[in-house]
């Protein structure tokens, strides 16, 4: 049974991972140093999957902290690498803040894997590498453009340590750059549980249709889309938690192609905000209170994803529809609102 890192476990996609690397029957230990998670989700990994990850509460930003951890678990097989800053708007504000969380860890992680004999790495990506791609769908082929966003900027740089450190070491890595995650696990035990207002379009809807927030702001209506909102492509979160356990297996089991590879995750399917509104007021039966404001600074017009390479060549590929995947954040936000344990 391979012994695998997940840093930000308790984390939005990193949870959903987790149950679905202990459901395959890996090991695993989580890293999160609870910035932006709650202690109490791995109560609810422990319920769906039947067994408590391990868990070990650290800041990647200290060095010391993650050459400790590695020589603690010197035994670990594979790290799955969640832990960022991830807010588009919040890395304009504060840049350094994001340059610090999302490269200083990422070093340190890879400095300790270059030490292995052998290490296998996962690469929490994102479509924001590719800034405003110039023809949809967007496809690894892409080429990256200049980030519009910190943020972004963190994921491109992140993508290029990693290719440099694989040119030179025993380490085989796959970067994994997903659209939209949504979506709560089916069981309603785990989800996405922002902490303060928030970044994402569906938790902010969520929110607002159970009265904490007054009204939901559209950035924009004057976009060259269907509709003039940005077009996105919204991915159900455990359909991209199954991605990465195949990805991850694909690197155990010798199968990549290269020392390093990158895969899309997306549906293949764009939505516009509008549209997502709509979908939700579908399937809650409820209107939602909405008011368009002035774009935002670093959003792009529209992002989807073209999924052949991870169609076929991962053998991955999405299953939830985008009703299904609001209707499971629907039913999280409705249990955590009666949950005075999660302090969001």
């Amino acid at each position: 049974m391979s012994k695998i890192v997940v840093t930000g476990g308790l984390g939005f996609i990193g949870s959903h991972t987790v149950v679905e690397l202990q459901n395959q029957g890996f090991e695993v230990v989580v890293i999160d140093n609870l910035s932006n998670s709650s202690i109490e989700v791995l109560d609810g990994i422990e319920r769906i999957t039947g067994k408590k990850p391990i868990f070990s509460e650290i800041d990647l930003r200290e060095k010391k902290a993650v050459q400790d951890f590695f020589k603690e678990h010197d035994d670990v097989a594979g790290v799955i690498h969640f832990a960022a800053s991830k807010a588009v708007g919040e890395s304009v504000q504060n840049p350094l803040l994001y340059y610090e969380n999302n490269l200083g860890a990422l070093v340190y992680i890879l400095q300790e894997l270059e030490k292995k004999k052998e290490a296998h790495f996962i690469f929490s990506s994102s479509c924001t590498v590719y800034g405003q791609a110039e023809v949809m769908p967007i496809a690894e082929s892409t080429p990256v453009q200049s980030a519009l966003s910190p943020y972004g900027n963190t994921k491109q740089i992140g993508e290029e340590i990693i290719a440099d450190v694989v040119k030179v070491s025993k380490i085989n890595a796959i970067l994994l750059r997903y659209f939209n995650p949504i979506g709560a696990h089916p069981s309603a035990e785990i989800g996405e549980l922002p902490m303060g207002v928030p970044q994402n379009l569906v938790p902010f809807i969520t929110q607002t249709a159970m009265g904490l927030r007054a009204e939901l702001s559209v950035y924009g209506n004057d976009y060259p889309t269907i509709d003039g909102t940005c077009v996105r492509d919204y991915i159900h979160v455990v359909d991209l938690a199954k991605a990465h356990v195949i990805a991850l297996q694909r690197l155990l089991n010798k199968r990549n192609a290269a020392p390093l590879e990158v895969f899309n995750l997306g549906t293949g399917t764009g939505s516009s905000v509008l549209e997502v509104i709509s979908a939700f007021e579908k399937v809650s039966g409820q209107k939602l209170p909405y008011k368009i404001v002035a774009r935002r600074e670093g959003d792009v017009t529209e992002a989807y994803a073209n999924t052949d390479k991870a169609n076929t060549v991962l053998g991955w590929k999405t299953v939830s529809t985008l009703d299904e995947a609001i209707a499971s954040a629907w039913k999280w936000e409705q249990k955590i609102r009666m949950n005075p344990e999660f302090k969001a």
